[in-house]
């Protein structure tokens, strides 16, 4: 077994959200706090911890089927509320005299009451949300040691029914939204391992799991990479081999189809919107902005900015990135063979012997990479009030200036930028690399007064005469991202 995240005497990372929750014990108003993320990324995790030394309640939304209803999701929240509090068995057809029992429970104290998968829960009742507002409004708000947390995997609900909501305008005390764990810590699930695993073992690991920790702790570190995808993957029944099914039907429902073909256009590397609109056969409209945003929101895409830098102004141009190394990874290999899979006739020698495996383990090895940049600035000696703006680079092609496009660029506010290559290798790099790297800085768009240092990442080493040549600025082994203490 790996190390596990459920285990209240147990837990990995979050620290700044920690303190941000523990700030609010310090009001002396109600705190109202919303929770974002992805599936699997721990938002009950952290509530519970956050609650264990506090009266907590926690109430979780039922998982829609065709047959829940709205009367299911009330019943199975009365459930537990009676389970919690000791409360005879009653049951309501009224979300409002739900919330009048609890605001009685706790009107007064410090609590902590969290409603987990909250558009699960009011997903067949389109009165819930402001019946939710107005029992804010009349029992939780009365009590300023109260906390209630919503929290919910679909991003767009909490959009539109509290962030959006002209109800509940200018109430949620704080927004946190939870994204993958850094590498400083996704390295942690080795526990006794960790030193004895090389850093290219690691890398194939969070090449499919990145730093979603319900996916880590999956992971038994005695294991190679290997074995542990071929277990929790390739295998008859095997847990991540029916996550994918997850995902798009109890998050994005009736909807998925089509989010589930943007993903899919991305999974060969980045585009923009209108080469996703062509490629699955829709224009140029509101709809396909939505659905990219809604994406964007629950996690799995990142838009990625360019910026111009005589001005350091952010551009219109962007393009989208899929984010989510565990979705990349399954649509690639997993899904065209899914059938074989559950028949318990596929089984892979190497993950090196999968059909493009080291192009694909780039673009996992560059995800992972600018999710922790910032633990990159700091390995640099960078200050956020320095810097200008960061991220993936490039430049259109146009009659005075020529294409092109970095990995990832940092421009301060001291006319340096600072140019990145994420190099994916299984030998060392080699000098080769230089040359490419010269040949992106020749085409671009430099003013005069800007001065360049180039910064070269990779996995597996480097050869001497790349050390030597001197062309580097910085040169940062993955290792030093796990590794880092910050």
């Amino acid at each position: 077994m790996g190390l596990n995240m459920i285990n209240n005497d147990f837990f990995i990372g979050r620290h700044s959200e920690l303190s941000e929750l523990q700030e609010l014990l310090d009001r002396r108003t109600t705190s109202l706090v919303v929770v974002k993320g992805r599936r699997r990324i721990g938002k009950s995790r952290l509530i519970d911890e956050f609650g264990k030394d506090h009266d907590y309640y926690a109430f979780s939304g039922l998982l829609p089927t065709k047959k829940t209803t709205a009367q299911t999701q009330r019943d199975e929240f009365m459930r537990q509320f009676c389970e919690q509090t000791g409360f005879p068995e009653v049951t309501t057809n009224d979300w409002g005299k739900i919330f009048h029992l609890l605001g009685e429970k706790v009107k007064t104290g410090r609590h902590v009451v969290l409603l987990d998968e909250i558009s699960w829960m009011g997903s067949k009742d389109s009165d819930f949300p402001g019946k939710l507002k107005i029992a804010w409004d009349l029992y939780f708000k009365k009590n300023p040691n109260l906390i209630l947390i919503l929290c919910s995997s679909i991003s767009a609900w909490i959009e539109e029914n509290i962030l959006g909501s002209a109800g509940f305008l200018g109430r949620p005390t704080l927004i946190l939204q939870l994204n993958e764990l850094p590498l400083h810590d996704s390295n942690t699930f080795w526990g006794a391992y960790t030193d004895s695993t090389s850093n290219y073992e690691k890398l194939k690991m969070l090449s499919i799991t990145g730093g979603v920790p319900r996916y880590l702790e999956l992971m038994n570190p005695k294991f190679s990479a290997e074995e542990n995808i071929q277990k929790l993957l390739f295998t008859p029944n095997s847990i991540l081999l029916k996550e994918y099914d997850y995902i798009f039907t109890d998050i994005f429902g009736k909807k998925g189809k089509i989010y589930e073909s943007i993903i899919q256009r991305l999974v060969e590397g980045s585009c923009d919107q209108a080469e996703i609109a062509r490629a699955i056969g829709k224009t140029l409209t509101g709809d396909i902005s939505h659905y990219l945003e809604v994406l964007c929101e629950a996690g799995f895409l990142c838009r990625d900015y360019t910026w111009l830098l005589p001005t350091g102004q952010i551009s219109k141009l962007s393009k989208y990135r899929l984010k989510d190394n565990y979705i990349r990874f399954y649509l690639k290999y997993v899904l065209p063979n899914k059938a074989k899979i559950e028949k318990g006739i596929f089984k892979t020698q190497s993950l090196t012997s999968l059909p493009s495996w080291k192009s694909i383990l780039g673009l996992q090895f560059e995800n992972l990479v600018l999710n922790n940049a910032d633990t990159i600035k700091q390995l640099l000696g960078l200050k956020n009030d320095s810097i200008i703006f960061d991220n993936p680079f490039f430049q259109r092609k146009t009659q005075i200036q020529a294409g092109c496009q970095i990995d990832y660029l940092i421009q301060t506010r001291f006319n340096t930028i600072y140019i990145f290559e994420i190099k994916f290798s299984q030998n060392p790099v080699d000098s080769s690399v230089i040359e490419a790297i010269q040949e992106k800085i020749a085409r671009l768009h430099l003013p005069k007064n800007m001065s360049y240092r180039t910064v070269l990442i990779h996995v597996n080493g480097v050869t001497e005469s790349v050390k030597e040549s001197g062309f580097f600025y910085k040169i940062i082994d993955f290792g030093m991202l796990l590794n880092s203490t910050n």
